[in-house]
C-alpha cells in the first residue's frame, strides 16, 4: 500500500488569516521519507512525458523543481516573485486568495515550442498557476502538464487549470479551506 503524503503535512489553523487551514509542506520536506516519496511520485508521473523543462513557482515549488528536473534529465526554470530575477524579465499580475502579486520570468528562459511541466507545492484558487502558465506561453513555450503536491479542491484551482486545457496531477488533497 502506498504511503499517504498527508501524514507528513502539518495543518496550522487560522494562518495567515482566521478561518484558513494552512497546509504546511515544510514538515513534508523536512522528513527524509516524505521528501523522497514526493519527488519520486512526481518523477514517475512524467518520466515518459517528453518534457523539455520544469518551471516551478516561487518559493516552495523550487524545493521540488530542481530535483524533479534533474531526475527527468531536463532543465529547470524558476518563476519568481517581482524584483528577484537579475536579467530582463516579463511579468504577470495575479490574484491570491488574500491579496495581489506579480510573477516574473527571464525573457530568455524558454525557447518557442518547448514543452513545460509547471510545478508547485499547492493549488488553491489557481491564480498563481495561471499567471505562471501565461508567462510560459508568452515566450512561445507550452505548459503541457502541471503538478502539485496538494490540491484544495473546494477552491477550484485545479478545475480552472484543466479548463485551460492543461492536465493537473496532484499527490494529495485536503477538503475545505
Amino acid at each position: 500500500m502506498q504511503k499517504d503524503l498527508r501524514e507528513f503535512i502539518r495543518t496550522i489553523p487560522d494562518f495567515p488569516h482566521k478561518g484558513i487551514m494552512f497546509r504546511d509542506v515544510t514538515t513534508l520536506f523536512g522528513h527524509p521519507e516524505g521528501l523522497r516519496l514526493t519527488i519520486e511520485r512526481i518523477v514517475d508521473l512524467f518520466k515518459d512525458s517528453n518534457i523539455d523543462k520544469v518551471a516551478a513557482l516561487e518559493a516552495r515549488g523550487f524545493i521540488l523543481g530542481g530535483a524533479v528536473a534533474r531526475d527527468l534529465g531536463v532543465g529547470f526554470v524558476p518563476i519568481r516573485k517581482a524584483g528577484k530575477l537579475p536579467g530582463k524579465t516579463i511579468s504577470e499580475d495575479y490574484e491570491l486568495e488574500y491579496g495581489k502579486a506579480t510573477l516574473e520570468l527571464h525573457d530568455d528562459a524558454l525557447e518557442a515550442g518547448e514543452k513545460v511541466l509547471l510545478l508547485d507545492d499547492l493549488i488553491a484558487t489557481g491564480g498563481t498557476a495561471e499567471a505562471g502558465i501565461k508567462l510560459v506561453e508568452r515566450l512561445g513555450a507550452q505548459v503541457t502538464q502541471s503538478a502539485f503536491v496538494i490540491d484544495l479542491p473546494d477552491l477550484g484551482g485545479a478545475a480552472k487549470i484543466e479548463a485551460m486545457g492543461i492536465p493537473v496531477h496532484v499527490l494529495c488533497a485536503f477538503e475545505g479551506l
